[in-house]
C-alpha cells in the first residue's frame, strides 16, 4: 500500500520560541512589543505549540453536474498536484473537485477556519459533515484516522469563492495516541466581540478559543491543548475597520503570539507602518495598539504556551520520536486507520444537502 502524503513541506518550530524567525528583521524597525515580521506566503511561519498555518484563498468558477470546475478548465494543470494558481484558483490534490481526498494523520489537531465557501468531511470512523461561510471544524487526529476535505463548487451559475485557514496545533505526548474526535464550531455559535474605539470606529473579533473581554470561546475538541486554561491558547480572526485602533491584552511572558494581517492597507504598531501581507510575532506579555490604515484590515491571531517537547514530523504524522513516526507509518500500512468506508476518495455529499455534521456515535448536527 502506497501511503499518501501531502505534497508540502512543513518547516516545524522546535521546543522553544521563535526559532521559525531568525534573521527576518523588519528594516529599520524599533519596537519593544515585536520580535519579528516575515512576510506571507502560502504556509504561513508559526511559533510552538502550532505546527503549521495556510491560508487558501481561490476564486472558483461555477461548478459542473459534479460540483468541479468544467473539465475543459483543468487543462494545462498539474492534476493531483495542483498548487500554483491559475484563473485565481488551484485543484490541490482533486482530479474533479478540489480539495483533499483521503489522506491520514495522528499525533496533532486541525483546526480549519472557513471564512467564505464549503468544506465536504468525511473520515475513517464513518463520520462526515459540510461546514463553511464562518464555520470551524476542530478535529483531533490523535492515534490516527483518515480523513477528506472537498471543496465542491455547488453554485452553476456563477463563482464560488472559497477562502478558509488550515491551523495544525500539536498534542502532548501525553494525547498523542487519544481516540481521534472531530467537533463542530458553527458560525452561528462562536462568540463576537465587538469594540468601539474613542473615534467610533468598530472592531470585531470572533474567538475561535481563548477568551477576550470576558468572553470565552466555545469548549474545544476535549483532548486539545486548548481545553486546558492555563495553556493560553487563543485563536482569533479579527476585522478593523478603516482608521480602528485596538489595543490587544497583554498574555503571559511564557506564551508564543503571532498575528497575521492578510487583508488590508497597512497598520501602525509602536510607530512602525507595516504592509498587510505579513505575519507579525509579538511579546504576548505586553499590550499592543494597533492602528488601522485607510482601508478594513482583517487578521488571524494564534497564540498559546509552548509544549515543551520534542517535534518530530514525516508527512501527515507529528510524534515526539523517529520510532513514533515508523510506528504510525507500520500502523497506517497494517489497519489504514480503521480503512475507508466511502464509495470514492473525494467523497463529497449531494448538492442539496445544507450544513451538517454526522458523528461516529450516529448523532447528526442539522445547521
Amino acid at each position: 500500500m502506497t501511503l499518501l502524503f501531502l505534497s508540502l513541506t512543513l518547516r516545524l518550530p522546535a521546543a522553544g520560541r521563535g526559532e521559525v524567525w531568525r534573521g527576518l528583521n523588519y528594516k529599520h524597525m524599533k519596537s519593544n512589543s515585536i520580535i519579528s515580521i516575515k512576510p506571507l506566503g502560502f504556509m504561513w511561519p508559526v511559533s510552538n505549540p502550532f505546527l503549521f498555518c495556510a491560508h487558501h484563498l481561490d476564486l472558483y468558477p461555477a461548478g459542473n453536474d459534479e460540483m468541479g470546475p468544467e473539465k475543459s478548465l483543468l487543462r494545462g494543470r498539474d492534476i493531483g498536484q495542483d498548487f500554483t494558481i491559475k484563473d485565481g484558483w488551484r485543484m490541490y490534490h482533486g482530479s474533479t473537485i478540489p480539495g483533499f481526498p483521503a489522506h491520514p494523520h495522528r499525533g496533532f489537531e486541525t483546526v480549519t477556519i472557513v471564512r467564505a465557501g464549503l468544506v465536504d468531511h468525511a473520515d475513517s470512523h464513518g463520520q462526515a459533515g459540510r461546514y463553511g461561510n464562518g464555520d470551524v471544524q476542530w478535529m483531533t487526529a490523535g492515534a490516527g484516522l483518515q480523513h477528506s476535505e472537498m471543496f465542491p463548487l455547488l453554485n452553476k451559475e456563477g463563482e464560488n469563492p472559497a477562502e478558509l485557514f488550515q491551523v495544525w496545533l500539536n498534542l502532548p505526548k501525553a494525547n498523542k495516541f487519544v481516540k481521534p474526535h472531530f467537533k463542530m464550531l458553527w458560525s452561528e455559535d462562536i462568540p463576537l466581540v465587538k469594540i468601539k474605539d474613542e473615534n467610533g470606529k468598530l472592531v470585531e473579533v470572533n474567538v475561535i478559543a481563548g477568551s477576550l473581554n470576558n468572553t470565552t470561546a466555545l469548549f474545544p475538541a476535549p483532548d486539545s491543548w486548548a481545553a486546558v486554561p492555563e495553556n493560553e491558547v487563543a485563536i482569533w480572526t479579527i476585522k478593523m475597520e478603516a482608521g480602528a485602533k485596538w489595543t490587544i491584552p497583554a498574555a503571559s511572558e511564557l506564551a508564543n503570539r503571532t498575528l497575521y494581517f492578510h487583508q488590508g492597507t497597512s497598520i501602525t504598531v509602536d510607530g512602525n507602518e507595516i504592509p498587510s501581507g505579513h505575519a507579525i510575532q509579538l511579546k504576548a506579555d505586553q499590550e499592543l495598539i494597533i492602528e488601522n490604515g485607510n482601508s478594513d484590515g482583517y487578521f488571524l491571531l494564534l497564540q498559546g504556551k509552548p509544549i515543551n517537547e520534542p517535534v518530530v514530523q514525516y508527512g501527515p504524522f507529528v510524534m515526539n520520536t523517529n520510532a513514533e513516526i515508523q510506528q504510525a507509518m507500520n500502523d497506517y500500512q497494517r489497519t489504514e486507520f480503521g480503512g475507508w468506508p466511502w464509495s470514492r476518495r473525494d467523497q463529497v455529499h449531494p448538492n442539496e444537502k445544507g450544513r451538517f455534521a454526522r458523528h461516529a456515535d450516529g448523532t447528526e448536527e442539522i445547521r
